[in-house]
C-alpha cells in the first residue's frame, strides 16, 4: 500500500473486536514510533500499552464514552517534560508537538497492520496519573485504544478541500 492509501485508510476506530492483539504486531508499531522525529531529537516521551484487565478497565475510567469500553488495548501516551526541547525566543516547549508526531506514526503503522487506533485527548488526567502512578514531570497527552476495527467499511472523510488550507 502506498503512503496515501494508507492515509485514506485511516480513520478514528469506535468499536473493536474483543480479540487479542499480535505482540509481534505491537512491536511493529512501537518500533515506529521510536523513529518518529523529534525535535532537537530530544525524544521527550514515554509510552505504555496497556492490556491487562485490571489496569485496563481502570483506565477506561477516565474517559466516559461507552465506546472505549470495547478496546482491548489502550496505548498511553506521556511527555516527559524535562526532557523536552524549548524554543530559545518564547520558551515554547515542543513536547506536545514531538507526541503529536509520534502518536500519528503510532495510527499510522497500527492501520498498516490491519489494527485501528482513535486519539483521545479529553480524558480525566488526575484518573489517568493515578491508574498508571505518574511522576509529576510525565503528563498524559493522549489515550490510544487500539485494536482489531469490528467494522470492516471505511467511513468517508470529511476534509477541506486543499485551497481552504493553503495560505
Amino acid at each position: 500500500m502506498d503512503f496515501l492509501d494508507l492515509v485514506k485508510t485511516r480513520y478514528s476506530v469506535r468499536s473493536y473486536e474483543q480479540k487479542e492483539i499480535e505482540s509481534s504486531k505491537l512491536d511493529y508499531i512501537m518500533e515506529c514510533v521510536r523513529l518518529a522525529p523529534s525535535a532537537v531529537n530530544y525524544q521527550p516521551w514515554k509510552f505504555a500499552i496497556i492490556t491487562e484487565p485490571e489496569r485496563l478497565a481502570a483506565l477506561k475510567t477516565a474517559y466516559s464514552r461507552e465506546w472505549i469500553q470495547t478496546a482491548p488495548c489502550i496505548i498511553v501516551a506521556c511527555a516527559d517534560h524535562t526532557q523536552s526541547w524549548h524554543r530559545k525566543v518564547d520558551n515554547k516547549d515542543h513536547a506536545d508537538v514531538d507526541l503529536s508526531i509520534a502518536i500519528e506514526h503510532l495510527c499510522l503503522a497500527a492501520a498498516e497492520q490491519g489494527l485501528g487506533t482513535c486519539w483521545v485527548c479529553n480524558f480525566d488526567v488526575d484518573t489517568c496519573r493515578k491508574v498508571m502512578q505518574l511522576p509529576s514531570h510525565i503528563e498524559p497527552i493522549a489515550l490510544i485504544p487500539i485494536g482489531y476495527p469490528s467494522e470492516q467499511a471505511i467511513p468517508e472523510k470529511k476534509r477541506k478541500i486543499l485551497e481552504e488550507i493553503m495560505l
